[in-house]
């Protein structure tokens, strides 16, 4: 990420990451399966015939006491009819339209789709609870938040009476920036002004270390008067689990002009030289066989501006302008299990600190930050050869001179010759992107033959020995320090990337 803002610093203002949108989920747990839910109903003496009457008692629980908030606080209790139609821009409407500023904005009422339990005979005699998925009520409680700005809960009125909770990350920081008297230009849920931005940076981090199961069970409470001792049902807290994450990189632009003129090359970089193994590699995973899923690209032109997507399978990380001035990177993590987490862990009796899946649990948002924000920033060093501001020959002409390095003589590179090229190419392949390159790597990239014997292997290595110093001496590359591996340097990805254009070229549309 530094080169890119390095190499655009005379336009780039600041950049500010952090979450974007977070969506919770919150299950019972205790009834959450089959079993449990039997265990439960028997706890409650009630019969498989009356089930059904049974949960439309504790339906009409859940809608009376909503019906009951909203007329307390004098807000509407609308029905929605159609499940497609924007909760969110109703509540917004509504919000404007009454002008509320602080407090409970309306309660929605919509049929949609959700898990629960149907009775089912189980080939021995008996009958069993078999989940499946079903239609039932939806309620949404649309808050204007003193800390989170406009936010909803979703509470599901079935058995078993599933919640999600919806909070922007981006709203959170506008709203603890308005207390602290700071200034900024807030356009739609992106910043294209903050006159503080390190301590911008530091309230939206805050977020990354709450306390979540806290707040989460205040607001369950809050819409569900089925738990706690006094309702009777002896139900325990909701389960809290992350159902997605954005986490977004925003570099913000002193102007709209300053981005025009660069993200139209920013879209055709990301599409056309982007390969499957440059997404894999942003987004930390491996690109050798044993990944067998699958990645795939996208360009949509939206309201707000282009927008490129690059999915691996679940996940995705996207690039698009923001409200004209604000080039915005985000990481969507929807399956965390695609990702490793370190922790200790017991296995065979021993205890040890082991690399195993992410959990849902909110337990690791921490790791699902760094995962989020490597891949954020991984895709802007991507993009940091992108635009030159200098002709070609600017960058090819001193590689083309012979030098001296450590009063040894190397001679001048070919740039666009066929040979060089091939280097380059190998040299900047997505899979090195992380870890870098040895020797050996180079070798199988350049599809040298594999040496039948030990002195042939050796003139290989000496071979591409002799080439790693070349494009060390030209400061192409440097060496990882205490290793065996070497990695691009921004110079080096500019020149080689400048000469892979010009070499690919093509000659009507240069003479046009």
């Amino acid at each position: 990420m530094d080169g890119f803002v390095q190499r655009h610093k005379a336009d780039v203002i600041g950049v500010l990451s952090g979450f974007d949108r977070l969506l919770f989920r919150g299950t019972l747990r205790s009834i959450a399966y089959g079993d449990g839910l039997d265990r439960f109903l028997g706890a409650q003496r009630v019969r498989y015939k009356d089930y059904s009457v049974y949960c439309q008692t504790l339906t009409e629980r859940l809608v009376s006491h909503a019906r009951d908030m909203a007329a307390r606080a004098g807000r509407p209790y609308q029905y929605v009819s159609k499940s497609s139609a924007s909760k969110e821009q109703i509540a917004t409407e509504i919000a404007r339209r009454d002008g509320i500023e602080e407090g409970l904005v309306c309660v929605l009422r919509c049929v949609e789709p959700c898990m629960s339990f149907s009775i089912r005979r189980d080939g021995q005699g008996g009958f069993r609870f078999m989940s499946q998925e079903r239609k039932c009520l939806h309620l949404y409680f649309y808050y204007l938040d003193r800390e989170f700005g406009l936010m909803h809960v979703r509470l599901a009125t079935w058995l078993p009476f599933g919640i999600q909770v919806c909070l922007n990350g981006r709203e959170y920081l506008a709203q603890r920036m308005r207390r602290a008297g700071m200034g900024f230009a807030q356009r739609d849920n992106c910043f294209a002004r903050i006159d503080d931005l390190p301590r911008a940076q530091r309230m939206l981090a805050a977020l990354e270390r709450r306390d979540w199961p806290r707040l989460l069970n205040a607001l369950a409470r809050r819409v569900n008067p089925l738990l706690g001792t006094k309702s009777g049902l002896n139900l325990r807290p909701y389960y809290w689990s992350v159902r997605e994450s954005e986490y977004a990189t925003d570099v913000m632009f002193k102007d709209s002009a300053a981005l025009e003129r660069l993200y139209p090359s920013l879209v055709e970089h990301a599409m056309r030289r982007f390969s499957c193994q440059d997404v894999l590699r942003f987004l930390g995973r491996r690109t050798n066989t044993r990944f067998s899923g699958e990645v795939s690209s996208s360009q949509q032109a939206r309201v707000e501006g282009v927008r490129v997507k690059h999915w691996v399978e679940e996940n995705s990380i996207k690039m698009y302008d923001k409200q004209g001035s604000v080039l915005r990177i985000e990481t969507t993590i929807n399956n965390p299990r695609r990702f490793k987490v370190r922790r200790s862990t017991r296995r065979k009796g021993v205890r040890a600190q082991r690399w195993i899946p992410m959990r849902l649990g909110v337990i690791d948002l921490p790791r699902r930050v760094h995962v989020s924000r490597a891949a954020n920033e991984r895709y802007l060093e991507a993009l940091a050869v992108v635009v030159v501001p200098a002709p070609v020959a600017r960058l090819l002409d001193p590689v083309s001179r012979p030098v001296v390095k450590d009063a040894r003589p190397y001679r001048a590179l070919r740039p666009i010759s066929q040979e060089d090229a091939a280097l380059f190419q190998a040299v900047l392949s997505g899979k090195f992107l992380l870890k870098g390159f040895t020797n050996r790597d180079l070798r199988e990239s350049l599809a040298l033959d594999k040496p039948r014997d030990p002195a042939t292997a050796r003139r290989l290595s000496g071979r591409i020995t002799r080439l790693l110093r070349l494009m060390r001496a030209h400061g192409l590359i440097r060496k990882v320090s205490g290793t065996r591996y070497y990695r691009v340097t921004s110079a080096g990805h500019s020149i080689m990337t400048a000469a892979l254009k010009v070499r690919d070229a093509d000659i009507a549309n240069l003479a046009a």
